[in-house]
């Protein structure tokens, strides 16, 4: 077990995650580092990048990565709260790399939950749920559907709380699941 915490919000598009995920960091009192995974392929990328960096607070510290989270944190002093927004755009970028290829993404978030383990402070990820719908006609919508769903479940079963964002409103998904064994 890790000596930190892991937090995993899940949800639709706009849903509110990353605004509960930066009420939880603020609600720490700590410093945060905020990982961006996110890239301004174009115009609206580049708007929605400006908005979200304007929604954070001016002192927390900023580190765009988007693909190497744990190499990115290794060398790093890191501070108590750590935010990745989001685990939807970081299997999107190992997924469109040219090399792109099943193990080198899964060593990637296993490389990131063992950057995680042992470590002090706690971790706020956020990402879609993308396994509502029906299965996609393409095979590189299967193919993301199936990558972002395993990881969403490889980190929701080593998180120590997952939400479910509904219309702004958080749902303890890890609690519920608890109180039913």
């Amino acid at each position: 077990m890790s000596a930190g915490r892991l937090t995993l919000i899940l949800g639709g598009a706009r849903s509110g995650k990353s605004r509960f995920a930066l009420d939880c960091a603020r609600s720490r009192k700590s410093p945060v580092l905020f990982i961006a995974t996110s890239e301004a392929g174009d115009a609206d990328m580049a708007d929605r990048i400006a908005r979200h960096r304007a929604e954070r607070p001016a002192h927390w510290e900023t580190l765009e990565e988007p693909c190497a989270l744990a190499a990115a944190l290794q060398p790093r002093v890191t501070p108590a709260v750590v935010v990745v927004d989001c685990v939807t755009l970081w299997v999107t970028n190992l997924m469109l790399r040219p090399d792109a290829q099943w193990e080198p993404a899964v060593a990637e978030l296993e490389a990131f939950l063992r950057w995680h383990d042992g470590r002090s402070g706690e971790r706020i990820l956020v990402s879609n749920e993308v396994g509502l719908g029906v299965v996609p006609e393409n095979a590189l919508a299967r193919r993301f559907q199936e990558w972002l769903g395993f990881f969403n479940q490889r980190l929701a079963a080593a998180a120590d709380e997952v939400y479910w964002m509904v219309a702004g409103l958080p749902v303890d998904v890890k609690a519920r699941a608890r109180a039913r064994t």
